[in-house]
């Protein structure tokens, strides 16, 4: 059973939902949280009764990235003794949150109001599906304490997301997206009122668990894949894909309920 211990975790209708619950300094993450992160997201690839994730923050923010005190003080004291292997560690650690987030079968929905900075920005980057409020900020603020845009998949995921230009502005300058460029640049799927931004992602999260989840895991096993095919190499693979989804029964449930005239009820097998 998933319990984690340094954020929020809520199960309803075959949707989880982790909070980053920090509220008082803006969610920031620590050492644990990420270790947590990258447990549960690991976890979720056995998890048959999860069929969608939805991760926000509580408070009004997403989250500030990296707590200052309980990460960059620490990391710095690995630099002034020159512990390499102990930054390797901590920069290998924080990109595999990512690889689990890719990795696990559910769609993740990100829900972003407020705050959503450096290793926020990143983890609502790795979501499949973004929704932002108007207050809404991002940015990815490697840059502003001496680092590069380099930092847990920034640099192969921003550009597929937003543009080659885009992100590499972004990234060089550290500065904050607003909640319209990220509209406009396609960083978010949708605007909503901050008061309704957890409804929406519920909803948009209980109509996926609702659907064909079998098949949404293909779907995202295929979209995070074909980032390294050729096109040829990918239609290929999507045939394979697409063969296993139709010995599938939703696959048949689906027809009959067209015959029918009725209204499917899949169940993920």
């Amino acid at each position: 059973m998933i319990s984690p211990r340094h954020f929020g975790w809520l199960v309803v209708d075959k949707v989880a939902t982790i909070t980053l619950n920090r509220p008082e300094r803006k969610n920031p993450l620590t050492f644990e949280s990420y270790a947590e992160l990258q447990a549960v997201f690991e976890q979720l690839c056995y998890e048959r009764d999860i069929k969608v994730v939805v991760i926000t923050g509580a408070g009004g923010n997403f989250s500030s990235g990296g707590d200052v005190h309980d990460i960059i003080g620490p990391l710095v004291a690995m630099r002034e003794r020159k512990d390499v292997d102990g930054l390797l560690r901590f920069t290998q650690m924080t990109g595999n949150v990512v690889k689990a987030m890719r990795r696990c079968p559910q769609p993740v929905i990100a829900a972003v109001d407020g705050v959503c900075a450096g290793a926020g920005a990143i983890l609502a980057m790795a979501a499949d599906v973004r929704l932002g409020t108007p207050a809404s900020r991002v940015a990815f603020l490697f840059t502003r304490v001496g680092l590069s845009g380099a930092d847990m998949g920034a640099c192969a995921m921003l550009p597929r997301i937003i543009g080659q230009g885009r992100a590499a502005e972004l990234l060089y300058t550290g500065r904050w997206m607003t909640s319209e460029e990220a509209m406009q640049w396609g960083f978010y799927n949708r605007l909503v009122p901050a008061d309704t931004l957890v409804i929406e992602a519920a909803r948009l999260a209980k109509s996926l668990a609702d659907g064909p989840t079998a098949s949404h895991a293909v779907t995202k096993a295929c979209l995070h894949r074909e980032w390294a095919m050729g096109l040829d190499e990918a239609i290929d693979a999507e045939a394979e894909a697409q063969a296993r989804c139709m010995l599938g029964n939703d696959f048949a449930r689906a027809y009959h309920a067209f015959v029918a005239k009725q209204a499917p009820v899949f169940e993920g097998d």
